[in-house]
C-alpha cells in the first residue's frame, strides 16, 4: 500500500511540475519538468550526477547554467519559426535512427526514452525543435573565411602559442603552411565562438524572458 501512495505522489508531483514554469519566455513556459529533465542530460554532458553534487551554491549554479541553455534553444526555436525554417519527416527520421543506432537495441533506445520522459512522437517533437534550431543557430552565427593577410596577422599576435603547439622555430620570416593552417582554424574558432555569443546576445535582448523565484 505505501508503494502504491508513493507512486501515486509521485505522479502527482511530476504532473504538478510540468503547470509549474521555471521561466517564460516571449509568454512561452519552460516548466520544471522540462528543466530537471534537461539538467540531468546538462549534468551527464560534463561527466557529473546530481546526487554528487553537495555543495548548495554550486548546485544553483549549475541548475542556472541549464536553465540558461533552455532560454537560448527556445529563442533559437521560436526564431527557426520565424525564419520558416521546416524539418522535414525524413531529414528526423534519419537523425533519430542514427540516435537509436547508437543505443544498439530498440529495446534498450525506448526505455532509455522512458527513463527521460518521452515517448517516441514525444520524442521526435523534442528532436524537430532541437534540429531547427541548430539549424538556425548555424544559420545565424556563420562567419566568413578571413584572408591569408588576417591569418598571418592573428598567427603573429599569437605566435608563441601556436608555435608552441607547433613546435616551431622563433624565425618568423616565412610562416610555414602547417602554422597558417593552424592559425586558421584557431582563428575561425574563435571567429565562430563571438558570433555565436553574439547572437545569443541578440536575441536575449529582443525577447522578453521572466525566470521565476
Amino acid at each position: 500500500m505505501r508503494t502504491v501512495l508513493l507512486c501515486l505522489l509521485l505522479v502527482i508531483a511530476k504532473a504538478s511540475w510540468a503547470d509549474v514554469p521555471a521561466a517564460r519566455v516571449n509568454g512561452v513556459n519552460i516548466d520544471l519538468m522540462r528543466l530537471e529533465r534537461y539538467f540531468t542530460e546538462y549534468l551527464q554532458a560534463q561527466g557529473r550526477a546530481v546526487a554528487s553534487i553537495r555543495n548548495p551554491t554550486l548546485y544553483k549554479r549549475l541548475r542556472q547554467q541549464a536553465l540558461d541553455e533552455l532560454i537560448d534553444k527556445e529563442l533559437l526555436w521560436q526564431e527557426s519559426r520565424r525564419q520558416g525554417i521546416h524539418i522535414s519527416d525524413e531529414q528526423l527520421s534519419a537523425q533519430i535512427g542514427e540516435i537509436e543506432a547508437a543505443f544498439g537495441s530498440s529495446a534498450l533506445f525506448e526505455r532509455r526514452l522512458a527513463e527521460a520522459g518521452f515517448d517516441r512522437p514525444a520524442y521526435a517533437d523534442y528532436m524537430r525543435h532541437e534540429m531547427a534550431a541548430q539549424q538556425v543557430y548555424a544559420r545565424l552565427s556563420a562567419v566568413d573565411e578571413p584572408s591569408r593577410a588576417e591569418v598571418e596577422a592573428f598567427y603573429q599576435a599569437n605566435r608563441q602559442t601556436l608555435q608552441g603547439a607547433q613546435n616551431q622555430s622563433d624565425n618568423t620570416s616565412v610562416i610555414p603552411e602547417p602554422a597558417l593552417e593552424l592559425a586558421k582554424a584557431a582563428l575561425i574558432g574563435q571567429l565562430q565562438t563571438q558570433s555565436r555569443q553574439s547572437v545569443r546576445q541578440r536575441l536575449r535582448e529582443s525577447a522578453t524572458v521572466e525566470v521565476a523565484d
